[in-house]
């Protein structure tokens, strides 16, 4: 493959990616499922996974079609299926498991059901989804003839388990659109470089749709990344490794505080149930320990577009913090804790 000369990577580059920046992450996209990938045909460098999504919806459904998304849900899927016209369908996951329910998934399928976005591991629950709910997600595409859209920017964050990429189970290859990011592995979200896997004809149509929302993405980022790529061969296990020590100890200081959690497989944010702070819902909560912790969450009902109710006592916390500010944040937590748990009598 050709490579465009440096004099002109301050300019456009092909509509679909650079050349250079193609090929590498074609032959690590191949070496992660055991298959080739063609850089020419299989591969579309994003602006992020966030534009990756919408393109795919764009390209895959029509108006009036349905797509099925595991709830609590991501806040762009569910804009980037109603962008489409489509109508999203939700698959509840029931904490403190947040596993995928065969029985469920199935009820979900009509005639309108086109396509099914599969986040592994997961945002906001960190689960990374084992053989068992892979295989449900597998035959119902195959028997009902869905696209399957896998979201896996977060697949070098794994810390239980192991991550398996769907593309690679049987009969999935031909149906999948696989998005993926540098943005998390390798803690540059603001270049927002995201990438499209897919076979040809929906690499095709996915290009098109992609050029005309944004064109391609920054090639002096490309470029910069396909350089710096062998470089960062240790540098996502190395992450992966630092942030296990941050979920450690934010799920202790969360469950010192009596907030329920359950530690992430992977990604890095923190599902919790804040029932205990005995505010009147997520938002409260989420005000409560801003402003008498000094700790910031997310309102678990901002992941419940289909029915907010189920986020009312649930609050996400990140991980993805330097560790010195993750050791502050439980400090702060235990301090909290002691402020409002009662005293003994007499004391």
């Amino acid at each position: 493959m050709s490579r465009l000369t440096s004099g002109n990577d301050h300019q456009y580059s092909y509509t679909w990616g650079h050349p250079a920046l193609l090929q590498v992450l074609a032959d690590d996209v191949a070496r992660r499922w055991g298959t080739p990938v063609d850089p020419e045909s299989e591969v579309t460098v994003t602006c992020g996974v966030s534009e990756g999504l919408v393109a795919a919806m764009l390209t895959l459904v029509d108006p009036g079609d349905e797509v099925i998304v595991l709830e609590p849900v991501h806040e762009n899927y569910v804009p980037g299926i109603v962008f489409a016209g489509a109508v999203p369908r939700f698959l509840t996951l029931e904490p403190p498991d947040f596993r995928i329910d065969p029985e469920r998934l199935e009820a979900l399928i009509t005639p309108r059901t086109r396509a099914l976005i599969l986040n592994t591991p997961h945002n906001p629950t960190g689960r990374v989804f084992d053989a068992g709910e892979l295989e449900a997600v597998r035959r119902a595409c195959l028997d009902h003839d869905l696209v399957l859209v896998t979201d896996e920017i977060y697949a070098d964050l794994v810390y239980e388990g192991q991550h398996t990429y769907p593309a690679a189970l049987p009969g999935l290859r031909e149906r999948t659109v696989a998005l993926y990011g540098l943005g998390k592995s390798f803690s540059v979200t603001g270049w927002r470089l995201g990438y499209a896997v897919a076979p040809p004809d929906l690499s095709a149509a996915i290009r098109k749709v992609h050029e005309y929302l944004v064109i391609c993405a920054a090639t002096p980022l490309q470029v910069a990344a396909a350089a710096a790529w062998p470089a960062m061969a240790g540098y996502a296990a190395a992450a992966a490794d630092a942030y296990r020590r941050r979920r450690d100890a934010l799920v202790t200081a969360l469950r010192e505080t009596g907030l329920t959690c359950t530690p992430p497989e992977g990604a890095y944010y923190v599902m919790a149930d804040a029932s205990v702070l005995g505010a009147a819902d997520d938002f409260a909560a989420a005000r409560m320990l801003v402003e008498q912790a000094g700790v910031a969450a997310v309102p678990g009902s901002s992941f419940y577009p289909g029915n907010p109710d189920r986020g009312r006592t649930l609050l996400r916390f990140a991980f993805c913090k330097r560790e010195e500010t993750i050791n502050e944040a439980a400090r702060r937590l235990r301090a909290f804790a002691a402020s409002v748990r009662p005293r003994p009598a007499g004391r």
